[in-house]
């Protein structure tokens, strides 16, 4: 973004009230307007995972740089995702770290969160060049692990989470730019029905937001959400079916409504911050351990171990010091 020139002091003083012309004072008191408007181009269409994907395609960088995210289909195939469930749901799996997240509005969603990618499937599955070299091919830079989480957004209470930037968290966690952005992917079909992700096409554009808390919630500051819809930033529901993933900026807007329907809406969501933007405060998530990359094919390789918890600092859900760590950050 450009910058605008300094007006000088005189430019920026308003005239008091009553030295202002009547006519002049009735105009300024009309609410602003954004008409015409600006103006995107058209959203681009999702990318699709083969064997031939090159995380380095210009076009993705593009698509990314101008929508604040790219939709990725398949990029976790059936057996994958069979996989992936099994490490969820086995004994000491990522279902037994899991903590009730209340909303504030009555509803639970239920999470997994850990540090450390680990060497097991769900470890493998944030270090393999076709997640973590996507991101930092999008991220223009060397990435590292910042954390991963299971969200299970079951039937009849999975839990709301209002518009938020996941910078206006991971600001306060002292990472100083937004070279930060999360590979969010599905394990059922996802669409408005069982509460789907909902985002604000090309708000990543808009900078840092503020942030107020809305009770156990960082939110949007309300009217500013409301401005980039009058603006005209397009207000997405993202459709995915199990196995796509939807790489997004951290300062993309998004949203999910709770979920009223009888589907439950699980997804992973690895989060990563570039290498050069190592966080300047010790805090619930890590500063810069080097991440090594695993080849596409280590999710099924018969050698990764389907659950291994060593290494992997989970929060613990059965210490209270450890949620409390985390939740004081709203689990982000």
């Amino acid at each position: 973004l450009g910058l605008r020139p300094r007006r000088s002091a005189e430019q920026s003083l308003p005239l008091p009230p009553m030295a202002m012309p009547e006519a002049k004072r009735q105009r300024s008191e009309v609410r602003p307007t954004f008409a015409p408007g600006r103006v995107l181009p058209s959203a681009c269409e999702p990318f699709r995972w083969s064997r031939d994907f090159d995380p380095k395609d210009p076009e993705l960088k593009r698509a990314f740089d101008q929508d604040g995210y790219v939709l990725v289909k398949g990029l976790l195939d059936r057996d994958e995702l069979r996989r992936l469930e099994e490490a969820i749901q086995a004994d000491g799996g990522i279902v037994s770290h899991a903590h009730g997240r209340d909303d504030g509005m009555g509803r639970l969603t239920r999470l997994a969160l850990w540090n450390h990618p680990g060497r097991d499937v769900t470890g493998m599955i944030a270090r393999v060049r076709k997640v973590a070299g996507t991101m930092s091919a999008l991220l223009g830079g060397e990435v590292y692990h910042y954390h991963t989480k299971l969200m299970m957004k079951d039937a009849f209470t999975g839990g709301a989470h209002l518009w938020h930037q996941d910078f206006g968290y991971w600001s306060n966690n002292g990472c100083l730019f937004p070279d930060m952005g999360t590979c969010f992917i599905t394990l059922d079909k996802m669409d408005q029905g069982n509460a789907g992700l909902q985002v604000i096409r090309g708000s990543h554009a808009m900078g840092a937001l503020p942030h107020v808390r809305t009770g156990a919630q960082a939110e949007t500051e309300p009217q500013r959400v409301a401005w980039a819809k009058e603006a005209g930033l397009e207000h997405v529901r993202v459709e995915m079916d199990a196995g796509d993933a939807l790489f997004f900026h951290c300062l993309t807007l998004h949203t999910s409504d709770q979920n009223h329907s009888d589907r439950r809406r699980w997804a992973f969501l690895v989060a990563f911050n570039r290498a050069d933007n190592n966080p300047v405060l010790e805090h619930h998530h890590p500063r810069y351990v080097p991440l090594e990359l695993a080849p596409d094919d280590a999710i099924l390789d018969p050698a990764t171990p389907l659950v291994d918890s060593a290494g992997k600092d989970f929060m613990d859900p059965q210490n209270d010091q450890s949620v409390e760590r985390h939740r004081r950050h709203s689990f982000h």
